[in-house]
């Protein structure tokens, strides 16, 4: 029985679109994990940081919304998804340019709008590939695929820096790898293109923008409404990253702090690849409702440690792999649940507008953290995110009742 639901499932479209996701993650995280440590050799303040991720977050939910549209009314999604990706790609390298940090901000701009085009088209060409009964197994293994990029990814920037290193000052050494880095975001643009196959579609879906946003079902939005709360409070990886810089310089030196965080951010995509499938696999056979809702649970669970204590390396390790098990289950769980409770004819739409409000949270809870880290303290940052995450939480609760979605999901 197992083996035949399988290969049900498992199909060349299903494997590609992973390959597709594993190499883009592979260049752009081998880039992300180096760019807090970038931003420092070249005198960024803290508040740089959180700009370059809001204003990079924003642009990307504008063409989350243009991309998801697109993919109703185009007949083939896929060249589409392939330039997203290969506009990520490219600008990952072009950070080497990059003298002070406006430079960077310009460049992870245009790359994170090509994300955000991309994102709908991959979900909706992934969702029409497999049965409804396997969304949360292949949208769990597609989250596999594209952690095992992002764990390679760090990993490969850390042999990159030992071994660059020795020939090159430090500063020298990040731009070198961040031109490496763009060359499997420029592969994963190739991948789609050769691998996965789909079918041109005379699409009827013939709606103006406000029209496809205005047939998405009230279910829907009341879910939407739940993930906006929750992403206003869940800022982007890289101020973890950056926290842990700080306080492990002081005790290990800057040099060491640098080799240890890197470490730290693979053990948060470890804990991401490794538990996506299996979220996946469980949400299938016992339903999404309370695995999501969990999840958010546990992200204010880790705000709070951040608040109580100042970090040392075993909580920093403990946080870091609570993040990535939150991040791996609200990717997988979020985007089968929309597939669940969007219909097909605007289904591309409602993976634009979810990936969209995901956008816009990353983009008011990085500003603010950024802002509440620099003005008052770290603390005030994480205080406000556990308050989010939690309101997030409940509002979860009250939108994925089976009585308001009419879909049982556990």
């Amino acid at each position: 029985m197992e083996i035949s639901s399988r290969k049900s499932w498992m199909s060349r479209d299903v494997i590609g679109l992973a390959l597709n996701r594993f190499l883009s993650d592979l260049g752009h995280e081998a880039g992300t994990a180096i760019l807090p440590l970038f931003l420092v050799a070249i005198g960024a303040p803290p508040f740089a940081l959180g700009t370059i991720e809001a204003v990079s977050d924003g642009l990307s939910s504008f063409t989350k919304l243009f991309g998801g549209w697109l993919g109703d009314r185009v007949p083939q999604r896929r060249p589409w998804a392939a330039l997203g990706y290969a506009m990520t790609g490219i600008t990952t390298g072009l950070y080497a340019l990059a003298t002070a940090w406006p430079g960077i901000l310009i460049a992870r701009a245009v790359g994170w709008a090509g994300r955000g085009l991309r994102s709908p088209l991959h979900d909706a060409m992934l969702t029409d590939a497999v049965p409804p009964e396997a969304r949360g197994r292949a949208f769990g293994f597609d989250e596999a695929a594209d952690t095992l990029g992002a764990i390679c990814g760090p990993a490969l920037a850390l042999a990159l820096v030992t071994i660059l290193s020795r020939v090159y000052p430090t500063i020298e050494v990040y731009r070198w790898v961040f031109w490496l880095a763009a060359v499997p975001g420029i592969l994963s643009a190739v991948c789609i293109m050769v691998l996965v196959r789909e079918k041109v579609h005379n699409r009827e879906n013939k709606l103006t923008f406000r029209g496809s946003l205005s047939a998405l079902p009230a279910p829907f939005r009341r879910y939407l409404l739940g993930i906006f709360i929750f992403g206003i409070g869940d800022y982007a990886n890289t101020l973890l990253i950056l926290r842990a810089t700080q306080v492990l310089t002081i005790s290990l030196g800057a040099e060491q702090a640098g080799s240890v965080v890197v470490l730290l951010y693979t053990l948060h995509n470890v804990f991401y690849a490794a538990g996506a499938y299996p979220v996946g696999v469980v949400a299938d056979r016992f339903g999404k409702r309370w695995l999501l809702i969990g999840a958010y649970l546990l992200a204010a669970f880790y705000n709070l440690l951040l608040i109580i204590e100042v970090p040392s390396v075993a909580i920093l390790g403990l946080v870091f792999a609570m993040a990535g098990t939150v991040y791996a289950s609200q990717q997988s769980l979020e985007r089968a649940i929309a597939a669940d409770l969007v219909p097909e004819e605007v289904r591309s739409t409602g993976f634009g507008i979810l990936a969209t409000v995901n956008g816009i949270g990353d983009f008011v809870s990085s500003l603010v953290v950024g802002i509440l880290w620099t003005v008052i303290s770290p603390q005030a940052g994480f205080a406000y995110s556990l308050i989010l995450t939690l309101v997030g939480a409940l509002a979860m609760m009250i939108a994925l009742r089976p009585a308001a979605t009419g879909v049982s999901s556990g």
